[in-house]
């Protein structure tokens, strides 16, 4: 392993939070700008989706497995990519912030031969749509989505390397301002390429994905023409550090792959639940993505936090002060199971309200159909939201430090049997939508405390996943 020789003089470091009211209001302060940020992204699909209800049920149906079928593989890849943010936040902890523009190109090269590559899987996803029950008309419409998302996987890839060299060093607002001028070309684009073709609903689907690809290429454009800016390519490297390094790369992978494993193994078991949903009924799908969609919106903010809480800990686990990384993290998750007891009250107090925006856009018949469904469904939303917001930051928190291959484990070994194939069996033995969706819930409260044990036991106090310098 190499080492690398660093100067002996160390600047003293602020004394950070000392207690569980500082460390949530630094975290607060910093996830601001990632929980509005971390929403562009699902807004972007969300705002395609109610264009999308105007169309007929069929699109409605199809809207979410090919959204599914699209983020499964590219979850693999982006949380690879943006692992690099990691790298980046204990390179400035430990004050070497010319290794940051390096690691960042790694993160480029990664993303771009990916990105590249990604157009390939469009076959084997039309094979997929194909072995699924849904009727033909909904087969048709998930394949035009998803050749207009896959468009958007090169640009997705890149914007998630500039991310996380903002990311790393706390830079949030120049994240938020990247992803939401995407979200805000996506919006735009979303009423001709999908309003205005209502009457073809193939051009449609296609157009909801080429409205997303579109802005996620803003998006990226924006992002790399920040960091290339004159300011920072002395102090980080951001040109000069253009060189491929194979240890480095290595490096990445390492604790990147990982990372990006958990999200991959979620994602398809994830998109095995909807499939299976979708061979139950068609009412009970178009239900499920419906009811999916609001979870997006009400648990993305939960993600912006998390992200916030990867950012603290890997700073303060390249500066070497664990007790803070603990601090921060344990603040974030009370402040995730206080939001999401506040959605969970939503979810059960005004359900009907809450999809409101859906019933508006769909035929009064065809919502007849949905609409006895959704509170049912909402009830295990409510109850598994009180345990998704320490799942997540408690994840969160043990990637910060280095502690991917944790993460990938658990999601990996509780993914499959208590949720995908209890929900296959459903299917198959006739129990139900409600025995499927209480099989899902089961599983998220079996990660929150799998992770929040993981955490509590203090292992990744001494990981880091930078490479240790020799100081002179």
């Amino acid at each position: 392993m190499e080492l690398e020789v660093t100067p002996a003089t160390v600047a003293p470091l602020p004394p950070g939070p000392q207690t569980l009211t500082q460390a949530g209001r630094e975290l607060l302060k910093l996830s601001l700008p990632f929980i509005v940020s971390s929403s562009c992204t699902t807004l972007q699909i969300f705002i395609d989706r109610i264009f999308v209800s105007g169309v007929n049920s069929d699109a409605v149906a199809a809207a979410m497995p090919p959204v599914l079928y699209f983020w499964t593989p590219l979850a693999l890849l982006q949380f690879t990519v943006l692992y690099a943010t990691v790298f980046v936040a204990q390179y400035t902890g430990a004050g070497r912030p010319h290794r940051i523009g390096p690691v960042v190109w790694q993160a480029f090269y990664f993303a771009i031969a990916c990105g590249l590559l990604f157009p390939l899987l469009i076959p084997l996803v039309d094979l997929i749509i194909g072995w699924s029950e849904h009727k033909p008309a909904v087969k048709l419409l998930e394949r035009a989505y998803f050749r207009g998302l896959s468009f958007a996987a090169l640009p997705t890839l890149i914007l998630a390397s500039t991310n996380a060299f903002f990311a790393g060093r706390q830079k949030s607002w120049t994240v938020l301002l990247v992803n939401a001028t995407g979200a805000l070309t996506n919006a735009l684009l979303a009423v001709p390429l999908i309003l205005w073709q209502r009457d073809d609903p193939e051009a449609a689907m296609f157009g909801a994905g080429l409205a997303t690809a579109c802005g996620s290429t803003v998006s990226a454009v924006l992002g790399l023409i920040l960091f290339f800016r004159k300011r920072d390519r002395a102090e980080f490297g951001t040109l000069s550090g253009w060189r491929f390094d194979p240890t480095l790369f290595r490096r990445l992978l390492y604790f990147g792959l990982p990372n990006g494993g958990q999200y991959f193994i979620e994602a398809m078991a994830f998109t095995a639940f909807i499939f299976f949903i979708g061979n139950i009924g068609e009412a009970e799908l178009a239900a499920t993505t419906l009811t999916f969609s609001l979870n997006m919106l009400a648990f993305l903010p939960v993600m912006g936090l998390g992200q916030g809480v990867e950012v603290l800990v890997g700073q303060r686990q390249g500066e070497s002060r664990p007790e803070i990384s603990a601090r921060t993290t344990h603040a974030g998750a009370i402040l995730a199971t206080v939001y999401m007891a506040v959605i969970a009250v939503l979810y059960l107090t005004v359900p009907h309200v809450m999809v409101m925006p859906f019933a508006a856009e769909m035929d009064p018949a065809e919502w007849a159909k949905i609409k006895p469904i959704i509170p049912m469904l909402l009830l295990f939303v409510a109850l598994y939201s009180l345990a998704d917001g320490a799942n997540i930051i408690y994840a969160f928190g043990l990637r910060g430090a280095g502690d991917t291959r944790f993460v990938t484990i658990i999601a990996l070994g509780t993914a499959w049997p208590l949720m995908v194939v209890p929900t296959w069996l459903a299917w198959r033995n006739g129990w139900g939508l409600y025995a499927a969706w209480g099989f899902a819930t089961l599983y998220v409260f079996s990660l929150a405390i799998c992770f929040g044990l993981r955490f509590r036991a203090g292992r990744w106090r001494t990981m880091r996943v930078i490479e240790p310098a020799v100081v002179v």
